[in-house]
């Protein structure tokens, strides 16, 4: 049987972007953002979702590709990176798809105007690319600490 994995399919810059559904706890409308001073500028802030402070990170500011600007179709992706929840803003969060190993290619130096570290390989689907991204690789380090202190 074929190696199939399901990802979560989302938008940034009219770009379709996707990351492995296991990484994903929900998928929420937008809300008032509480600014953290002396933070990283991709670092948004936090929210506060079920009893639970979360950061929130501009993911296309992460990528280098831009600034979000927020629309109704604007979506908080809850994910787990290093062991903590992070709130990605997104430009839409689209659907889920069944994508086999075999439409899955090693990603190129840079696609999108996105680094190849922060990737996990590109989907060749019918009509377009998906660019899968490495979620655990989105944030080194000292940026995480950044994060986790922004929640402390």
């Amino acid at each position: 049987m074929e190696d199939v994995r399901k990802f979560i399919v989302f938008t940034l810059k009219n770009q379709s972007y996707g990351v492995d559904v296991s990484q994903v706890h929900s998928i929420e409308r937008l809300q008032k953002v509480t600014e953290v001073p002396r933070t990283a500028s991709f670092i948004k802030g936090v929210i506060y979702l079920r009893g639970t402070t979360i950061p929130v990170i501009d993911l296309r500011e992460r990528l280098w590709i831009g600034q979000t600007d927020t629309t109704d179709e604007s979506r908080f992706l809850i994910v787990e990176i290093k062991e903590m929840q992070v709130g990605l803003l997104v430009d839409a969060a689209n659907e889920v798809l069944d994508i086999g190993a075999e439409a899955i290619e090693p990603p190129p130096e840079m696609i999108a105007g996105v680094e190849a570290r922060y990737l996990e390989g590109v989907a060749k689907l019918k009509d377009e690319l998906l660019i899968l991204l490495d979620l655990e690789h989105i944030l080194d380090m000292e940026e995480a600490q950044e994060v986790k202190q922004a929640i402390n």
